[in-house]
């Protein structure tokens, strides 16, 4: 485990004590030694961004204070907020379909004149890009590889192989099945995410499809890779491919029933092992490795690239110009390297040095090369919403609908949801 320097754990020790916790606006004595952050409540607890804060409070003495909104309310209330005029200073957010309830044109900077910009990996700048190629904000995140992580100690031990086709996993899921192993942990309570995996190669690999999904001109009922996937998800499901309390269980649940067994294999991410995966339920870290995604829509399996959040900076503040520097702050080498030291995470600053890479990504380092893609469903999809998604095939899961059923809601929501935001089409 790496140690962190005694100046820097004296800083962020200082930083615990200053470091404002607010569950509501901003203070009405805020002045020009203050900016004020809107964040997710687990955002705010991630190590590298009190790190970063910290560090900025002492040698600036410019405080960062926190607007914390509960996971479950961000979107919504955080739009309602700003629907009010009531805009932070900073907003830290994904590059998302969500983003467009914040009218980013009208209250954010672009950034693509901003000197940090050359000090970004390419992937990180890609991500940042809106749809005419501004950069929105700085990505200041642990950046992944998602994909089908599994517990090989596990599948050794049956005399089993991960698998490179569809087919094979296929074939892997009813093997496990048949010698009573759960072959893939699904929690249908909330977590929602895994979708984007299998609609990924469909979309990052046609454009032309998903100008023409955006644009509103064709639906998913007309793509017939859609299908395939709800296909396979009704097929698993009939299988008894998942954990049969998947509609009950949650976030909470997924490390200690992989960490216990109770399932060889789930659709996740290399930076979760190391702040979620709990050790000492029985299987470590050690025991798992790292293959494609396999949801009936690329033969070949997939990967999916980091989705990050990004710092973005209300160019209508008074307080604009501090926002930007505590930008350029961050963006510093030794800033970055001080705040990331010990976190896993892929390169997202081309300096960065103190980040541990996941020994499961860099041994599937051929494997990913072929099969990794961008993240396109979360953030190019107009009107996507994963728990929409979730709801959809959940119901397919319970008998309420049948396939097309399925996908019909999924196109519903999706549709409901862009005009919301009065998108073009719709």
């Amino acid at each position: 485990m790496r140690k962190i320097a005694p100046a820097l754990l004296l800083a962020l020790l200082a930083g615990l004590f200053s470091l404002a916790l607010t569950g509501c606006g901003p203070s009405a004595a805020q002045g020009e030694d203050t900016l004020t952050l809107l964040i997710k409540k687990s955002d705010s607890e991630k190590i590298y961004l009190r790190r970063v804060f910290d560090l900025y409070e002492a040698q600036t003495g410019v405080k960062i204070e926190m607007d914390i909104i509960d996971d479950v309310y961000f979107e919504d209330r955080s739009a309602e907020r700003f629907r009010k005029g009531d805009i932070p200073d900073l907003f830290l957010h994904f590059n998302n379909s969500t983003l467009d309830y914040f009218d980013v044109s009208e209250n954010f900077y672009h950034m693509n004149d901003e000197q940090w910009v050359d000090e970004l990996t390419d992937a990180a700048k890609a991500y940042c890009l809106d749809g005419d190629g501004n950069i929105l904000g700085l990505p200041f995140w642990e950046c992944s590889v998602s994909g089908c992580y599994y517990n090989k100690t596990l599948l050794d031990s049956l005399g089993l192989k991960p698998a490179a086709t569809q087919a094979e996993f296929d074939a892997l899921c009813q093997a496990l099945s048949s010698t009573g192993h759960t072959p893939l942990y699904w929690a249908s309570n909330g977590c929602n995410w895994m979708f984007q995996f299998g609609l990924g190669p469909i979309f990052a690999d046609d454009p032309d499809l998903l100008e023409k999904l955006n644009r509103n001109e064709i639906a998913y009922a007309d793509i017939p890779a859609v299908t395939d996937m709800v296909e396979w998800l009704d097929r698993a499901h009939k299988n008894g491919w998942f954990n049969s309390d998947h509609a009950d269980t949650a976030w909470s649940d997924i490390a200690p029933a992989m960490g216990r067994g109770k399932a060889v294999c789930v659709f996740i991410w290399d930076t979760w092992f190391s702040t979620d995966f709990l050790e000492g339920n029985g299987y470590s870290v050690e025991d798992f490795a790292l293959m494609p995604v396999f949801m009936g829509t690329a033969d070949s399996g997939t990967y999916e690239g980091g989705n990050m959040n990004m710092l973005m900076v209300n160019k209508n503040s008074p307080r604009s110009d501090l926002a930007l520097d505590f930008l350029s702050f961050c963006a510093r080498p030794e800033n970055y390297n001080a705040a990331f030291d010990g976190v896993s995470t892929v390169n997202c600053f081309k300096g960065q040095t103190t980040n541990v890479q996941s020994p499961m990504v860099i041994d599937a380092t051929s494997s990913i090369q072929a099969a990794l893609r961008p993240s396109v469903v979360w953030p190019k999809i107009v009107g996507y919403k994963q728990d929409d998604v979730g709801d959809a095939v959940l119901r397919l899961f319970q008998g309420e609908v049948d396939v097309a059923g399925c996908i019909e809601l999924m196109d519903s929501y999706r549709i409901k949801a862009a005009q919301e935001l009065h998108a073009d089409g719709f």
